[in-house]
């Protein structure tokens, strides 16, 4: 019965009129929502509706919450919904929003018996079954569209896909028809040269932060894939094919933007 009722809300909420004022938000901020054919906007403005009713927000370091940072964290995330059979990141019951980056604690393992710990600035951070925390500044800088291949939102938001079987280990729960054997073979070999690339000093597509670890890859191939679509085919066409398979999206067919938005 609880299934039933929130479908009916969620789709009377995908049904209603979009916001002038949100639209606009998209518009400016949102580089990626330019590039998408038209109905993807309009499957993508419902599932912001769907995402801002059940998604709280939480502003830390004295930023007050606003409908520019809602609208424009939630358009970013529902890119990762679009054309696919999933929920809206389940897992996640908080988003936490700085002004800027923040600190935070890190322990990480630098050699045999050795363990370091100590504070790191950073842009995003999910926690496992956890609120998701981002800093205003680089959503923002991430949206407007500079094709570094960053991006924090679609990178944290990639996480929550990844958690959604209840282990952050690089291999989210696949739709059916899906091959995880093919899925652990592709990216595995993709995880496994980026690792080298690194430590090699050698140029990737790939930011090397997703060397760190099988969902760290995950997370670093998914901005790669919306941002640099066609760098990321040329480079690694099996990596990006399967991406496409996941995410049912080719980011390589959608249209150029100008820089001023238009």
């Amino acid at each position: 019965m609880f299934g039933l009722l929130k479908g009916r809300r969620r789709k009377k909420l995908k049904a209603a009129p979009f916001p002038a004022e949100w639209l606009e938000i998209v518009e400016r901020n949102v580089a990626l929502y330019r590039r998408l054919p038209e109905a993807d906007r309009r499957e993508l403005l419902g599932h912001v509706q769907v995402f801002l009713a059940e998604k709280p927000f939480e502003g830390c370091g004295g930023l007050a919450i606003t409908d520019e940072i809602r609208v424009t964290v939630a358009a970013q995330a529902c890119l990762l919904l679009l054309h696919r059979q999933t929920d809206y990141f389940p897992r996640l019951h908080s988003i936490i929003v700085y002004p800027t980056s923040f600190v935070a604690k890190t322990v990480k393992q630098e050699g045999p018996g050795m363990i370091a710990e100590g504070p790191e600035a950073r842009l995003g951070e999910a926690w496992l079954r956890g609120p998701l925390v981002l800093s205003w500044d680089d959503v923002l800088a991430d949206a407007s569209g500079s094709r570094t291949g960053s991006n924090v939102v679609l990178h944290e938001f990639a996480h929550e896909l990844d958690d959604e079987d209840g282990e952050a280990n690089g291999a989210p729960a696949l739709e059916r028809g899906q091959s995880y054997a093919d899925w652990a073979r592709v990216l595995g070999a993709a995880y496994e040269r980026l690792r080298r690339d690194a430590e090699r000093g050698r140029e990737s597509v790939l930011n090397d932060y997703g060397a760190e670890s099988p969902a760290e890859f995950f997370a670093v191939a998914t901005e790669c894939f919306f941002e640099m679509p066609v760098d990321l085919r040329i480079q690694q066409p099996e990596l990006y094919e399967k991406l496409e398979e996941f995410y049912r999206q080719d980011p390589t067919t959608w249209k150029e933007t100008m820089d001023d938005g238009r």
